[in-house]
């Protein structure tokens, strides 16, 4: 993936404007349509030598993170690691998504994130994915993975 000169100065804008990696990551496949994770969308800020603007902290969004999905699978993603990590990751856990599918997450030593035990065809939303992505980055930080 090799991004032109010109899309490496519209991140550069979107970064000082004030957009979170998760915000950036969606124009960078709406506008330029490359697919990036997550965690190359982090990677790529950081090659760029941009730094992150610190956004105040909404309540909304710290409800959701914290809200537990027992009971009520339309509460968001819950995610969680493990105390013992699983053979050939550096870091696991598991996550449930909004609708109730709960999914074991790994993250190996090449960066790859990797889900597993969820039905055969089963893709969950693209809200789902991108608070997945956010939450795991926050369970990392708490754990001082991150």
């Amino acid at each position: 993936m090799t991004l032109t000169d010109a899309q490496k100065a519209k991140i550069g804008e979107w970064v000082s404007e004030g957009l979170s990696l998760g915000e950036i990551q969606t124009r960078i496949q709406s506008e330029f349509e490359v697919s990036m994770t997550y965690m190359d969308v982090r990677f790529l800020v950081d090659d760029l030598n941009l730094a992150l603007k610190d956004k105040p902290k909404e309540e909304a969004v710290e409800d959701v993170t914290k809200a537990p999905t027992e009971g009520n699978p339309q509460d968001g993603v819950t995610v969680e690691v493990d105390k013992l990590v699983r053979p050939g990751a550096i870091v696991s856990g598991s996550v449930t998504f909004s609708d109730g599918v709960t999914a074991q997450w790994s993250l190996d030593q090449m960066g790859r994130l990797g889900l597993t035990g969820t039905p055969e065809d089963y893709q969950p939303g693209p809200e789902d994915v991108q608070e997945f992505q956010m939450a795991l980055q926050e369970e990392l930080q708490k754990k001082g993975m991150g």
